[in-house]
């Protein structure tokens, strides 16, 4: 086996340099870990007042907490549900000033004085939101678990279509919304939903729109 270091170097001091070369890299990381005396970050406290369904609640929240966790862990508003906590299922989705969001990606001190609507706030078991009864009617859902996050992303979305929104497939970007299938689907792809309901749901919210889907 033939020997490639540099004259002079051989392959101890090579480990130890790369070692030196780790420690100086992390440098800033442990220092601030010994400053701080290995103790995590202190928290921070705000009071805010949600406005969520027409009530106000006043809160006083670790500024980290997500409108999510605090919708389900110091509300105890359950319905809008935790999927995956990075944004990419839709599960959490709420409205926020009637625009949809998912509320598992934004801090819930930024929305104090904002108006807020989960799908506790969208009907009754008395008096259903006509999205609701049509997900009944058409079987928009097995599990239910992602549901009240498609509600919530379909009224929404109904919004940002009549207010004139385009979205990736359609055809024209000024001209009047028109809700096709294809529409609907790609409008509603943030949502996902784990049964497969897919075609009912599209049927639930056309059937809204007093569409034969």
């Amino acid at each position: 086996m033939t020997d490639e270091s540099p004259p002079g170097v051989d392959r101890r001091t090579v480990l130890k340099t790369g070692v030196a070369v780790g420690m100086i890299a992390n440098l800033p990381t442990l220092t601030n870990a010994a400053d701080a005396g290995g103790k995590p970050p202190q928290r921070m406290d705000m009071t805010v007042t949600l406005r969520i369904n027409n009530r106000s609640h006043p809160l006083t929240l670790d500024t980290r907490t997500s409108l999510l966790d605090a919708l389900r862990e110091h509300l105890g508003m359950t319905g809008t549900k935790k999927g995956c906590d990075h944004g990419q299922c839709g599960a959490c989705t709420v409205l926020v000033n009637g625009r949809r969001i998912n509320s598992c990606l934004t801090l819930a001190v930024m929305h104090d004085g904002d108006e807020i609507t989960t799908i506790e706030g969208v009907g009754t078991p008395e008096d259903l939101h006509p999205l609701q009864s049509a997900f009944i009617e058409h079987d928009g859902f097995q599990c239910g678990y992602c549901t009240a996050g498609q509600i919530c992303s379909a009224i929404g979305m109904l919004k940002e279509a009549a207010d004139g929104w385009p979205s990736h497939v359609s055809t024209n970007l000024t001209a009047r919304v028109t809700l096709t299938d294809a529409e609907v689907r790609e409008r509603m792809s943030g949502n996902i939903c784990r049964c497969a309901a897919y075609p009912n749901i599209v049927a639930a919210i056309q059937s809204v729109r007093g569409v034969d889907a």
